[in-house]
């Protein structure tokens, strides 16, 4: 042992012990510590120093997994080193202090771990909370001294986590874990002895006795036979689990039969008095455990040091403007868990699509048969075909005893497939009056495309991120763009159906509006530039215009806002090839090509510019801003001469060096050009601090410096690429900047509002004394139908909700008093100063382009709240107004951005 370490001295024989602790090989010893000397002696490694045994952890973590040589669990690991699962993560991005510490491979394994611990934090402490509603903490002297919660708790856990490992191959996969949680908790709610339950599932499980179903196995028993028997004549407790937490009912029984029982029964588990044997679940689990070599779940019961939260991660959560009285207690409310705001969302989208169907309506029939040719059977065909392969890929994803809840999921997206295309093309005949759609529904591209989309909405509603963090969505085996490759269908194709369905479906929640412009951003930065993708054909094409020499969108638009009147029927209809036939005829309908130019008679049509790549352009300029400006903040605030330059650079390799981004990442360019430019700008900024401070931007991934394409199949840091690609592509244009005629700076981009974005935070009434009013996160509690808020939103001294009873009259007086003593403050301070501020007397917000309400007269013996109200509710009527009667301008799809339904009104 010593002679393979023979430069250890003295306190460093610890980390031989840390090394025969977890068994490590020899080779993970040695390059271990090669790895900790060497991070020893980087630059600002002074945590290193200060936290050696934990760096040692981590060095030992790093190699073993690079070497797949992994002889211990990660709680051993942990345990070891003695730190929590958060911290541990933290630690290893802090000593990741040079790209290539951390490999691709090791971020994969982190990031699965992370998932997996977000997913079983959140499922523990909902099935604690679940389970102090169920039993009794101490039960009558009727139930046997060898039962208690405590022990409860620990056998129904036990259990779950062998189902869950057993059956599930998506592990994170949160809402389908949370429904076999329910399955087991239904399995053995049944055989508890009533006396330990509290109600209502005591009366449920005495019903069961008396109507004279068994309560307890006998081994030898056929368990399977027994339990289906009794869940087809007693499903009164999956029916109170499922109402009480949102769950769809169907949905659970199809997990309880596919794939809880066979489990149950293939595990040689025997349960009595309402316990499986503990011997038996806990062997199989200890075996299950060491064979992943991850987490040791079972800590969670003794509420283990090692899988607590961090604290600061925990401090980050939501709150409402904070009382001005020190006085007054601050009484807030934490937002909802990780399951209850999944449950909630799957019931919201469940509940809009009740009154869709997954055949075509009959609206749609009527434009089916309008067409010039019918395509109602091809896309019955279509959709049919496609259930098959969704079901296929789905149950290779998760397990195939999945594929029914596979289907279902899918068939939940035809719905909404069916029901927005119908909304497409109400809004495509008041545009364009016409009723005759053959070219774009005969289009296979389109309707795959709004399919699929259809079908995203459904998966990443099911598929939310267990993480208490609301800023990024982690990715699971089933997260975009797995939905891309089911469908067989090209990034760029899909990105052309995104922004049509947002504003086709008005009912999308505030995070789908969210994840689908994130899916949008994915493609922008990366996906589209993928080889193979018709994005590079339509470039090219693009070039090779007759008397076009210019690129597919001019840098004289840069400037411009983002306005356009493009649908999806644009789109996918937009010229790929550039036509070069004499025009001989009438020129085409909307309906055919609804960006056609009129006909040029007797000379040559002019060709037509791609609808598609230049609003693609457009967006991918903005989107490359607003990357490079945060990043630019973070960097090179001194020198903001700089950004314009950098800027021109970026935007110069887009458009005229854009096979620089075949199979690379927009971030990938964006740093290129920024160390060059301040190469050739004498000004001192190392690749290694871009990308420290670019890890700590929203939504990336240390792959994006960390595995460059360089050349065919070879892959390096974003350093070797500057060097031997971006710098010799760019060289003479870099040098330019240096000169003292560089080049013409590139306009910077019009930053407009997100049309899919909504306000996070309450806004207040400028009018009102800390009176503010907030969209609610989730809507309702569906368990009670559309009629009440949910918790979720924080609790002060009054809480209003519009579109609810408001109770009693106490809060609207005491509104009122508020309103009034706020405006009889303002007339003071108007006494005081002449230059004091004009009393606000209208509901403002501070959004762009809406500065003021309706400014519709009320009668003087109004209230001030029914005043406000009553503009609310007529500013309202005005968007929506101006929906319908200018649905082409872009001020339509910030509605939702300017009032999402519906608001809550806080008073403190």
């Amino acid at each position: 042992m010593r002679d393979a370490f023979p430069r250890l001295e003295v306190g460093e024989a610890d980390f031989v012990v840390l090394c025969d602790a977890l068994k490590v090989s020899e080779g993970v010893r040695e390059k271990a510590w090669k790895t900790y000397e060497s991070l020893s002696a980087a630059d600002g490694a002074v945590a290193c120093s200060k936290k050696k045994k934990e760096t040692w952890g981590v060095c030992i973590f790093i190699v073993a997994v690079d070497l797949d040589e992994v002889t211990f669990t990660f709680t051993e690991l942990l345990k070891s080193i003695n730190i929590s699962v958060c911290t541990f993560f933290q630690f290893l991005k802090e000593v990741d202090v040079n790209m290539d510490t951390v490999s691709t491979k090791v971020d994969s394994t982190v990031s699965r771990l992370k998932k997996k611990y977000d997913v079983l934090f959140a499922l523990y402490h909902k099935f604690e909370r679940t389970c102090g509603l169920i039993y009794l903490e101490q039960p009558s002297s009727e139930v046997s001294a060898e039962l208690s919660s405590v022990l409860v708790l620990k056998n129904y856990w036990i259990t779950f986590l062998l189902a869950k490992g057993k059956v599930l191959q998506v592990e994170d996969d949160l809402v389908i874990s949370f429904q076999l949680l329910l399955c087991v908790l239904d399995y053995f709610i049944k055989l508890s002895p009533p006396a330990m339950l509290k109600e209502p599932y005591k009366s449920s499980v005495s019903a069961v006795t008396v109507n004279g179903s068994a309560r307890t196995p006998r081994r030898g028993q056929n368990r399977s036979s027994r339990t289906a028997k009794q869940l087809d004549t007693d499903t009164k407790i999956i029916e109170i689990l499922c109402k009480e937490h949102d769950c769809n009912l169907d949905e659970v029984k199809n997990v309880y039969f596919t794939s809880f029982i066979p489990f149950f029964n293939s595990a040689g588990i025997v349960a009595s008095n309402g316990l499986p044997e503990v011997e038996v679940i806990l062997k199989q689990y200890d075996e299950l455990y060491l064979k992943n070599k991850d987490i040791d779940a079972r800590l969670f019961l003794n509420h283990d040091e090692t899988l607590q939260p961090d604290v600061i991660a925990c401090s980050q959560l939501e709150r409402t403007p904070l009382k001005n009285n020190p006085d007054e207690e601050i009484n807030i409310i934490l937002p909802q868990t990780p399951v209850r705001a999944a449950m909630n969302n799957i019931q919201q989208l469940i509940m809009i699509l009740n009154s869709a169907t997954d055949k075509p309506s009959d609206t749609l029939i009527v434009y089916f048969n309008n067409c010039t040719v019918n395509p109602k059977d091809s896309i019955l065909k279509r959709v049919e075909s496609f259930d098959h392969i969704f079901q296929k890929k789905f149950a290779e994803a998760v397990g195939q005893g999945w594929a029914e809840i596979g289907s279902q999921r899918y068939k939940l997206g035809v719905r909404l497939y069916y029901r927005v295309m119908e909304s497409m093309l109400k809004s495509e005949e008041e545009r364009l009056s016409v009723q005759n759609f053959s070219k774009l529904l005969n289009d296979n591209i389109f309707h795959t495309s709004l399919l699929a989309c259809a079908v995203e909405v459904v998966m990443a509603t099911y598929g939310r991120n267990a993480s208490q963090s609301d800023s990024t969505s982690a990715e699971t085996d089933l997260s975009f763009p797995w939905i891309l490759n089911v469908f067989d269908l090209k990034a760029f194709d899909f990105y052309k159906v995104i922004e049509s369905f947002i504003r086709a479906e008005p009912s999308l929640t505030r995070e789908m509006i969210k994840h689908l412009e994130h899916c949008e951003h994915r493609i922008m930065e990366s996906l589209a530039w993928q080889s193979g993708s018709p994005l590079f054909d339509l470039i090219k094409q693009s070039k090779e215009r007759e008397g076009q020499t210019d690129q597919p969108e001019p840098t004289s638009a840069l400037n411009m806002p983002l306005q356009h009147n493009h649908t999806a029927a644009d789109l996918y209809l937009s010229p790929v090839k550039s036509p070069k036939k004499k025009a001989s005829g009438p020129p085409l309908s909307a309906t055919s090509t609804p960006d056609v130019q009129p006909a040029v008679t007797p000379q040559t049509q002019k060709p037509q510019k791609s609808t598609s790549l230049s609003l693609f352009y457009k967006k991918v300029y903005l989107l490359a801003y607003r990357r490079l400006h945060t990043l630019f903040l973070h960097l090179l605030s001194e020198h903001p001469d700089l950004e314009a330059l950098i800027w021109t650079l970026f935007q110069h390799t887009l458009q005229n060096e854009y096979e620089l981004m075949r199979d690379r990442h927009l971030d990938q360019i964006m740093m290129c050009s920024m160390y060059g430019i301040c190469k050739v700008k004498n000004v001192d900024l190392r690749f290694k601090i871009i990308v420290s401070a670019y890890k700590e931007l929203c939504n990336t991934n240390q792959e994006t410096f960390k595995r460059v394409l360089i050349r065919e199949e070879q892959y390096d840091s974003i350093i070797v690429f500057y060097n031997l690609v971006f710098m010799q592509k760019l060289k003479t244009n870099i040098l330019q900047y240096a000169s003292s005629r560089p080049p013409t700076l590139s306009p910077i981009p019009h930053i407009p509002r997100s049309p899919y974005q909504f306000s996070n935070s309450p806004r207040r009434v400028p009018a009102g004394n800390n009176i503010y009013i907030s969209p609610l996160k989730s809507p309702y509690k569906f368990s009670d139908g559309f009629q009440s808020p949910t918790k979720m939103t924080p609790r002060s001294r009054i809480l209003v909700s519009i579109g609810e009873s408001f109770g009693t009259s106490e809060k609207f007086q005491k509104i009122n008093q508020m309103l009034c003593n706020s405006e009889c403050q303002l007339k003071r301070s108007a006494e005081v100063g002449a230059a004091a501020p004009k009393p606000l007397k209208r509901l403002r917000f501070d959004i762009e382009g809406q500065d003021e309400a309706d400014g519709s007269k009320h009668l003087p013996q109004e209230s001030k709240f029914q005043q406000k109200l009553a503009e609310m509710t007529s500013t309202r009527t005005r968007m929506q107004k101006q929906k319908l009667n200018d649905g082409n301008d872009t001020s339509a799809s910030e509605e939702k951005s300017l009032f999402p339904p519906p608001f809550l009104w806080t008073c403190k």
